[in-house]
């Protein structure tokens, strides 16, 4: 054992760890991985639903390298942060092409992989391997800066690499799997961000924080600074059999590769969307109808989106543009499409919470 926070974690492991969660089940590499990448920025109940929902129609890192990029945002719908998705499927092609479909047992060419970094390369190595390797996810962080009284906003380099240096020197040598997975659920179950539940901490006796009273304000947060405000047009262009005209997001930015609706600056006025829904889409359309305005918040701005109703007469053709597309009202929810989206065409009258 590399020393006593190892001992102590893997005592309360024994008793008090999360050992049934899907991601247990037959930890291969491939497996870990994807719940890795599913876990960061995302909470342990909203991601399993979503992990087996994955796991069942992508299987193996084959079945994900060779689907439809469609075919995987759409089961990543809901989960946000569309590059994690993107990414997955980059890597899996390069599993495939470059290392003969097998992951490598090498924490330099896992980091190699894209979308896989420092920390999500350990998880592979010790929770399919049992490789020692040391891991520093959100949970881990906030129990080490507490425990070490680390101050500082964990994103600096000069916190980040003192973090890193706890992970190593409390990494044990012995049962890395079941290590690993006790850091990470101290931090989840005990070690929260908010209400801490020291009385029940395997590591409380000689927790800094708690010595010092600072287990509130460590680890600190990140300097906030005010989201700027953004608005746009969403046109919900409607042909007479009720198909909606869907536009397929840039590969890279918000909802990258997503389908979606086509958007128009809201430097535009109302009265001017019919004519520049023509020129800017080859679509022509009735008056534009004005819906309930809402408001989603992305990680670093605020958008107010106005949706609008147009009506195309007649029965809509075939699009020359492929990242344009008519979807019959019914079916484009069932498309890889964002959920404020998806609310949109499916509860609109829930768009106001968003």
């Amino acid at each position: 054992m590399a020393d006593s926070v190892a001992d102590r974690l893997l005592a309360w492991y024994d008793q008090h760890g999360r050992k049934n969660l899907p991601w247990h089940e037959d930890r291969t590499p491939y497996r870990v991985w994807v719940s890795e990448i599913m876990l960061q920025q995302t909470q342990v109940t909203t991601v399993i639903p979503y992990y087996e929902a994955f796991m069942a129609r992508f299987p193996d890192v084959k079945s994900l390298a060779e689907a439809p990029v469609d075919d995987v945002l759409q089961h990543w719908s809901g989960l946000g942060y569309y590059a994690r998705a993107r990414n997955l499927q980059k890597a899996a092609k390069a599993v495939m092409a470059d290392h003969g479909g097998e992951f490598p047992k090498d924490q330099e060419q896992l980091e190699a992989l894209t979308g896989i970094g420092r920390s999500t390369a350990a998880a592979i190595l010790a929770q399919a391997h049992g490789i020692r390797a040391s891991i520093l996810d959100g949970n881990v962080k906030r129990v080490l800066a507490r425990y070490h009284a680390v101050h500082g906003w964990p994103g600096q380099t000069a916190v980040l690499r003192a973090l890193w240096e706890h992970a190593e020197q409390h990494t044990p040598h012995e049962r890395v799997r079941d290590y690993t997975q006790a850091i990470m659920d101290l931090g989840a179950l005990v070690c929260t961000r908010r209400k801490p539940d020291c009385d029940h901490c395997p590591l409380a006796d000689d927790c800094e924080a708690k010595a010092q009273g600072l287990t509130a304000a460590l680890p600190e947060s990140k300097p906030k600074k005010a989201k700027p405000e953004k608005e746009t047009w969403l046109l919900m262009i409607e042909d007479d059999a009720g198909n909606l005209l869907m536009e397929r997001r840039p590969p890279s930015g918000i909802w990258g590769g997503l389908w979606s609706l086509p958007e128009l600056d809201t430097a535009i006025t109302l009265d001017e969307l019919p004519e520049v829904a023509e020129r800017e889409l080859g679509i022509a359309c009735d008056d534009a109808q004005p819906l309930s305005a809402f408001r989603h918040t992305f990680s670093h701005y605020h958008l107010h989106i106005h949706p609008v109703r147009l009506r195309h007469a007649g029965t809509a053709a075939a699009m020359d543009n492929a990242d344009l597309a008519w979807q019959p009202r019914e079916d484009a929810p069932t498309l890889g499409i964002p959920s404020p989206i998806r609310k949109l065409l499916t509860q609109p009258e829930q768009t106001t919470l968003l």
